[in-house]
């Protein structure tokens, strides 16, 4: 991935907070970050005198596409039997240490804390909402039989998807219409900016054309956050030709659409490039809230594909970039004034915007706030938040402590 920011050597760390073990690698090839992110959980629970099979509900893991994925999810499951494990392949990693590639981080959630009922979804491309909707009910179902009654508000949903499905949309909307009053987040999976396949893991398997949703009830207060760092514009552009089935516009405002698109943000049509994007978005107003729809890349005939759903007649605004670092600092502060302080934030950072805070260098600058605020998770093709699917932003959840633990971080 053009702008890497790789860890400085070899590293490998375990580290538990408030109702989780996290552990991270960037030991070479997947047998060995299977077996190091094993050894350092395993090794972890047990100074606590625990064992992985009686203290946890599940593990996720989020693996560097350059890896041996399939290699990876069979080592790890070798190593971990007991456990269930999920995951998917990532654009970057977010460790303890900041923004990591080349690594795998993985999230080991403790059964003191957490209940966790697991529902994939296959063959997304013949997915249907009603019956997505009723298999997704089944799953929420399944948490209430094990969980105590009234207690909904204390559950949420985590969402992996493949990142090249084109389905997000459809997806998003059938789990929101089921789960009711049960909120989500979520990221769709990377595979490094090569665009061509990204896995979900369960257990010892990997699958494509999938969807992974995860839901827990736990004890643990937490909050779902979006961040984003954009504002509209008076600029506008209609989608005049598209193929919505592939995401790609053909035409802005009758005109050849990166020709257009070019011509409005300021740019030359020859310079385009994931960077270029990721600095001009564009944006669309939903119930008087802008999102926006990023831009994947520029096709040889002039076209754009975009990494969201985009229809013929659809109003795209250009977007005016606000200050990253600020609008991502205001966030934490705002998670830490809503849960007293935060042990951990579980994140699904668009890819998108590491690449800009790379081209703007303050990249570093970024990465050590994540560091500070204890962020993990994986660069992302798309995030999911409540109904939507959304791009260029910071979605997630933030874990706070338990109210009869004392302890604070220093």
């Amino acid at each position: 991935m053009s702008g890497e920011l790789p860890l400085p050597g070899r590293e490998t760390r375990a580290d538990r907070l408030d109702g989780v073990v996290v552990a991270s690698t960037s030991a070479a090839g997947a047998a060995a970050a299977a077996r190091e992110i094993a050894a350092t959980i395993t090794t972890r629970l047990a100074a606590s005198g625990e064992r992985p099979e009686e203290a946890l509900v599940g593990l996720v893991c989020f693996v560097c596409a350059s890896y041996d994925t399939a290699l990876f999810a069979s080592e790890i499951k070798a190593r971990l039997p007991e456990t269930p494990i999920y995951g998917c392949t990532t654009a970057g990693e977010l460790t303890l240490s900041g923004w990591a590639s080349h690594s795998v981080v993985a999230i080991a959630f403790l059964r003191n804390n957490f209940t966790l009922i697991a529902h994939m979804l296959e063959n997304l491309s013949h997915f249907g909402f009603e019956e997505g909707r009723a298999s997704v009910a089944e799953a929420r179902a399944a948490l209430m039989a094990n969980i105590p009654d009234g207690e909904t508000d204390r559950c949420f949903g985590l969402l992996l998807i493949d990142g090249m499905c084109r389905r997000e949309e459809a997806v998003i909307s059938a789990l929101y219409s089921a789960l009711d009053d049960i909120p989500i987040v979520g990221g769709s999976a990377g595979d490094s900016m090569t665009f061509e396949k990204t896995w979900m893991i369960r257990d010892g398997a990997i699958y494509r054309d999938a969807a992974l949703l995860l839901l827990f009830h736990t004890d643990i207060p937490f909050s779902t956050f979006k961040c984003d760092y954009f504002e509209p514009t008076s600029l506008k552009m209609v989608v005049t030709e598209a193929d919505t089935e592939q995401r790609v516009v053909r035409e802005l405002n009758a005109e050849p659409a990166a020709q257009e698109y070019a011509h409005q943000v300021g740019l030359i049509e020859s310079s385009l490039d994931a960077a270029s994007f990721a600095s001009h978005p564009v944006l669309v107003g939903v119930g008087g809230q802008y999102y926006a729809r990023s831009i994947q890349k520029v096709n040889a005939d002039g076209s754009l594909s975009f990494f969201c759903a985009i229809d013929e007649g659809l109003v795209l605004t250009v977007a005016k970039s606000l200050d990253p670092y600020e609008s991502t600092l205001a966030t934490f502060e705002r998670m830490e004034a809503e849960l007293g302080s935060v042990s951990l934030y579980i994140g699904f950072d668009c890819v998108l915007r590491r690449l800009g805070a790379e081209r703007s260098q303050i990249s570093h600058r970024l990465s050590e706030l994540y560091r500070n605020h204890r962020v993990v998770g994986f660069n992302t093709y798309g995030e999911q938040y409540r109904s939507m699917h959304v791009n260029q932003t910071f979605t997630g959840i933030a874990l706070g402590y338990r109210r009869d633990d004392d302890e604070r971080p220093a």
